[in-house]
């Protein structure tokens, strides 16, 4: 029995329903935004998604995927298409970047000056350059990783004069808000904490990338100036919970 074929039939036509809608509600969000529908790039999150429903969603259009953990990215790595480029988006420690850099176009989630030192260190050593996002913790929340507003721009600087890598923007996951009102809040300081670090030019920092928004919440970012959104659960359903790391 192939994978594919192990697959419930009903999971590749939810996925065609799903993203058609996806497709028309980036497109609608985008022109609403005064902004152009190919502005902004979707990113399908693949946390738990077997590989024959990834590469149907790359055969369908997808061209970005996400991953959360390591340890699922390698083991999904060979089965999946290379049609597709690949981001880190989740949690990423030191001890793991060794094993991510030669397998992604981009890791949107530097959240320490600890990990931006380990991936300069070892793309200078492997002669590459790795595009990153900063991580921002816009809700300061004890449980989150990330800079704070008001250290990033520091940061950014800091990390921009490290070899091995280019920083492309900013990445956040807001707080759990009960109105959209509230959540509009985050992604508005996120923009003005992108535009005030893109006009301050800072070498070997392009800012172009503004990562927020995620399945619930994706048309308030795109609203508040994201351009590229994460979106999962709206794409692929509602999935298990992933087993515990083992390494």
């Amino acid at each position: 029995m192939t994978e594919r074929s192990s697959i419930d039939a009903s999971a590749f036509a939810a996925f065609d329903e799903n993203y058609r809608r996806i497709r028309e509600a980036v497109a609608a969000a985008a022109v609403a935004s005064g902004r152009a529908p190919e502005d902004i790039s979707l990113l399908a999150a693949t946390k738990t998604v077997p590989p024959a429903l990834i590469n149907h969603a790359i055969d369908s259009g997808i061209d970005l995927i996400g991953e959360n953990r390591v340890q699922e990215l390698l083991q999904k790595d060979d089965a999946v298409s290379r049609k597709a480029r690949r981001h880190m988006i989740g949690h990423l420690q030191t001890n793991k970047v060794r094993d991510v850099i030669d397998r992604v176009e981009m890791i949107e989630s530097v959240h320490s000056l600890k990990l931006a030192e380990t991936i300069s260190r070892l793309c200078t050593a492997r002669g590459k350059t790795m595009p990153v996002l900063l991580e921002v913790n816009i809700g300061r929340e004890e449980s989150k990783s990330g800079f704070l507003p008001e250290e990033v721009a520091e940061r950014t600087a800091q990390i921009a004069e490290m070899s091995g890598l280019k920083v492309c923007g900013l990445m956040t996951i807001p707080p759990i808000c009960d109105t959209e009102i509230e959540i509009r809040r985050y992604f508005r300081e996120m923009l003005k904490l992108f535009i005030d670090i893109k006009e301050k030019k800072i070498d070997n920092s392009s800012m172009d990338l503004l990562s927020m928004g995620m399945s619930g919440d994706f048309e308030a970012a795109i609203a508040e100036g994201a351009n590229l959104v994460r979106i999962g659960t709206a794409l692929f359903g509602r999935r298990p919970a992933p087993p515990p790391a083992s390494f």
